[in-house]
């Protein structure tokens, strides 16, 4: 199959594409050759295969939580300002786009 330049010119404006002349040059047989290899796929007969979308058999292998105290309250907040603490929590401007 080939395409002629004109639909080549055609598929870059819609795609908003500006092509240099040897791209124009090249790109009808490039493309051709997809086409031609999309053509050779869809004649082949794919019954018999076995569908492979999950090959390893395992299902939702989760690791287990585990909580642990990695850091002392006390020494985090003692590295703050005291304007960026509050009751204990580190004080942060708003994620929300909202003051509270």
């Amino acid at each position: 199959m080939s395409l002629a330049k004109d639909k080549i010119q055609h598929i870059a404006d819609l795609a908003k594409l500006d092509l240099l002349p040897e791209e124009k040059e090249r790109l009808p047989k490039d493309l051709a050759d997809i086409l031609s290899y999309v053509e050779a796929l869809q004649k082949l007969t794919i019954d018999d295969v076995a569908d492979t979308g999950q090959i390893t058999g395992l299902t939702n292998q989760l690791a287990e939580d585990q909580i642990t105290n990695a850091y002392d309250r006390a020494i985090l907040l003692s590295n703050l300002p005291p304007a960026r603490q509050a009751d204990g929590f580190v004080k942060v401007k708003s994620v929300l786009g909202r003051e509270t």
